[in-house]
């Protein structure tokens, strides 16, 4: 939502009693904003001090759920709850590197433990599962490309890893091919100048999503 220089203009000239009140208001609503703002002007960690607190917690928490024998629907349960706290993260300390590291680790660390135990089970029944580590991927990529260039170099490593799990997964390279994901773009360390607009128009055709599903770049059935 804009706001216009008008109302602008008459909040700027509201008394500063009235001004904290609703700012106080507002805060109670918005509590990322909220959050956002105690980091800023209170907190005396660094983002990087944050960072490293959420990295201790995804390894914690990922060793702690790998002990059960979790199907890939709880699995993808499990890992969604960890996004949506790197996603928090990221809200208040605007950890840009961190979005990309933090998610990576939460992949990385997943697929390590957990890789056979996913195959153990039908293709079927790991399919969502392997939907939303491709899009994770898809997501890292993308993430990386808006970074520096300087800053990819650090990632290089950890994104080969990515590549070599997923490829010792057969349930995650058909997912990958199915939804048009190029694992050698991990492997390689190669990411499309263009990768932004490759998956914004796979996203278009249904594909990554599960309602469609793509095969040797044609199309193919849909899945009910």
């Amino acid at each position: 939502m804009k706001f216009d220089k008008d109302f602008k203009k008459a909040i700027s000239h509201l008394p500063s009693d009235e001004k904290d009140k609703l700012i106080l208001r507002l805060l109670k609503k918005d509590l990322n904003l909220a959050n956002r703002l105690y980091f800023e002007l209170l907190d005396d960690r660094t983002a990087e001090d944050k960072r490293q607190v959420i990295e201790k917690r995804i390894l914690s928490r990922i060793e702690h759920f790998s002990k059960y024998d979790s199907t890939p629907g709880y699995l993808m349960m499990y890992i969604r709850d960890l996004s949506g706290e790197i996603t928090e993260h990221v809200k208040v300390t605007k950890d840009k590197y961190g979005e990309v590291s933090l998610n990576l680790l939460m992949l990385m660390h997943t697929l390590t433990l957990k890789n056979r135990d996913v195959l153990s089970y039908t293709h079927g029944k790991a399919r969502k599962f392997c939907l939303y580590i491709i899009a994770r991927a898809f997501k890292i990529l993308i993430l990386i490309q808006k970074l520096h260039e300087d800053l990819w170099m650090e990632f290089y490593d950890d994104l080969e890893e990515l590549g070599q799990l997923i490829s010792e997964n057969d349930y995650l390279m058909k997912t990958a091919i199915q939804n048009g994901f190029d694992v050698n773009w991990l492997i390689n360390k190669e990411i499309p100048e263009d990768i932004e607009q490759i998956h914004r128009d796979i996203r278009n055709q249904g594909y990554l999503s599960g309602s469609v599903y793509l095969r040797d770049a044609g199309y193919t059935r849909k899945i009910k």
